[in-house]
């Protein structure tokens, strides 16, 4: 089995050597081939100049540099293109995550878990970072239904097979398991230990948890109605064209029962009435979030053709069907242009296995 570590870096210099070793160690001890990946975000310190260098001296250690920093989600994007271990590490490079945790992560995959998420239970982190974190936290798991003690931990474990599935920009980083529980893969979280940081300051400032709550509300549609977005606009849309017209009825009675019941001079005219504008304006709006919601379906409608909306855990062919869907194949190449989706899974894939 191959294990692969992917590590995010930004001006992080001072720690390069001393995370290699450590890994390195683990890896021996354990008896593991550990390729290591430095993705280099940006930094405007030594951390390429190391990383080069200890690539020079260790086979195994690969880097990849960006032109300016991207973020750590499009890091974690470039590491994942280049690892292809069975199991796949990721931690930060400050050293506050500790390496001899991995093979805890290890042992939580072999339970059967997909993603495993750390846990730091006792965080050596000021109270304005902590605090936010632990807001968001409960918000994520009350609204995804993915309930993690903490979703900000950057060191967690994946199964190979998960990372072809979750595609991350922006900030998204810290919803990866959100993202692969709607996929179908199993969740789980094991406790860590944060260490102190020994170099360097934190790259994190409050501005992080507020563009976390905003994407958050992201994460929310792309899982719950990424495919269906209709059920989202087109309800509010209905609730505010029903509620529009509710006030239009409310106004047509107010207006038959002022002009014919007698109470024409203590009643005010309608055009005195704001609810008048309300009502067409709620009306107006219902009316624009339904027309947005078709046109949100036709481009997921169009999407769907070349984009696979199931994940596959396991395939199992009969031995004595091996001639048939053999002489079928061509049939099938032909047939089965139609359906894009059919071209991911061949008739003669192996079953996957999972990561032991």
């Amino acid at each position: 089995m191959k294990y692969s570590a992917v590590i995010p870096v930004f001006n992080e210099q001072e720690s390069l050597r001393t995370l290699h070793t450590e890994l390195r160690a683990v890896a021996e001890a354990r008896g593991w081939e550990l390729e290591i990946v430095f993705v280099d975000d940006g930094s405007t310190d030594d951390s390429w100049r190391i990383i080069e260098s200890l690539a020079a001296e260790d086979s195994l250690v690969s880097g990849v540099r960006f032109r300016r920093n991207f973020g750590k989600a499009a890091a974690l994007m470039a590491g994942f293109a280049e690892v292809d271990g069975d199991v796949v590490f990721t931690l930060d490079a400050d050293l506050q995550d500790d390496p001899k945790e991995l093979p805890r992560f290890v042992e939580a995959l072999e339970k059967g878990h997909d993603v495993v998420s750390g846990w730091k239970t006792v965080r050596h982190d000021p109270w304005h970072k902590t605090i936010p974190s632990r807001v968001f936290n409960r918000m994520v798991g009350w609204l995804t239904g993915v309930k993690l003690h903490d979703h900000n931990c950057g060191f967690k474990a994946y199964r190979g097979e998960v990372l072809p599935e979750i595609h991350l920009y922006g900030e998204l980083h810290r919803f990866v398991p959100v993202l692969a529980a709607a996929r179908g893969f199993r969740i789980g979280e094991i406790s860590v230990e944060h260490r102190a940081r020994k170099f360097g300051r934190s790259k994190y400032g409050f501005e992080r948890f507020l563009k976390g709550f905003l994407d958050l509300t992201t994460v929310y549609f792309l899982t719950g109605y990424g495919s269906r977005p209709q059920h989202l606009l087109g309800s509010a849309g209905l609730a505010s064209f029903s509620a529009g017209l509710l006030g239009l009825f409310y106004l047509t009675v107010y207006w038959l029962v002022r002009e014919f019941g007698g109470y024409a001079d203590e009643w005010a005219p309608l055009h005195q009435r704001p609810l008048v504008l309300y009502s067409l304006g709620a009306m107006l709006l219902g009316a624009q979030l339904l027309s947005l919601g078709f046109l949100a379906e036709l481009i997921t409608a169009q999407n769907a053709k070349s984009e696979v909306k199931y994940s596959v855990r396991a395939r199992v062919r009969g031995a004595t069907n091996s001639k048939t869907r053999c002489e079928l194949s061509d049939a099938r190449r032909i047939d089965d242009l139609d359906d894009p989706a059919s071209l991911h899974h061949p008739p003669d894939s192996t079953p996957d296995s999972d990561a032991s």
